[in-house]
This record gives C-alpha cells, structure tokens and sequence, in this order.
C-alpha cells in the first residue's frame, strides 16, 4: 500500500516545482538571449585579461599588497561576525534570559572593543604610504 497524500501536499510541492522551473528558465533564458544579442565576431581587445583602455604590461605575480590591506579584511570579518551575532539577538531580546544574556552581550561586544583596541594600539588604522625606491 502507498501513502496517499492530500491536495495540500501536492500543492506544496507544486509550488516548489514551479519555483524550480521558473528559477531555471531564467537561468537558460538569459544565456541565450546573451548568445542572439552578442556580436558574432570577437575583437583582438577582447581577448586580453584586462579590458581597461591601458594596454597591460609586465607580470601579474609582480603585485604586492601592502599588509594593511589584510588586517582591514580581518577586522572588517571580526565585526562581521559580530553583526552575524547580534542581529538574531537584538531580535530575539524580549525573550533573553534577564542578566545573563545581557551580561554575555556585553562581554561579547566588549571583547570584539578589545580587539578594536589592540589593532589601533598597533597602528593598523593609520594609513601610511609607502615610497617606492629608486
């Protein structure tokens, strides 16, 4: 014997069907619309890495950050972990275990304030250019 299902449940996944069917012809609408709008032939431009009006020159290897690039990165992903954090907190306060979880809040938020601290003690935040030699 199968398990008959009710019209509410085959609703539901019709639902889901039709989703995945309009979500996939969107997808494949979109690149073959781009192949009948796209010129036919490629330009000798086109084919290089980088299609900024300067023609490229030396190695891409050669580049070298600065390490304030990578420390603002790290930073920028500590407090956006800490959004990811607070946000379902701030909407689930009403429901916080009275002192305890503002107590945590506030040792979280001041823990990240630690590492705020830390990296403006260290000069991560002051901007300094770096002369090229020669």
């Amino acid at each position: 014997m199968g398990i008959v299902m009710s019209n509410l449940h085959l609703l539901d996944y019709m639902h889901v069907f039709l989703f995945l069917l309009v979500a996939l012809a969107a997808a494949v609408g979109q690149v073959v619309l781009s192949r009948l709008i796209s010129p036919p032939a490629v330009q000798g431009k086109t084919r290089e890495p980088y299609e900024c009006g300067m023609d490229p020159f030396g190695a891409a290897w050669d580049i070298r950050f600065n390490i304030t690039y990578y420390l603002y990165a790290l930073i920028f992903l500590a407090f956006d972990v800490d959004i990811l954090y607070l946000f379902p907190v701030a909407t689930a306060f009403d429901r916080v275990s009275g002192p305890r979880g503002i107590f945590e809040l506030f040792l979280f938020v001041g823990i990240l304030s630690l590492a705020i601290i830390y990296a403006w003690a260290k000069g991560v935040f002051s901007w300094t250019k770096n002369k090229k030699p020669g």
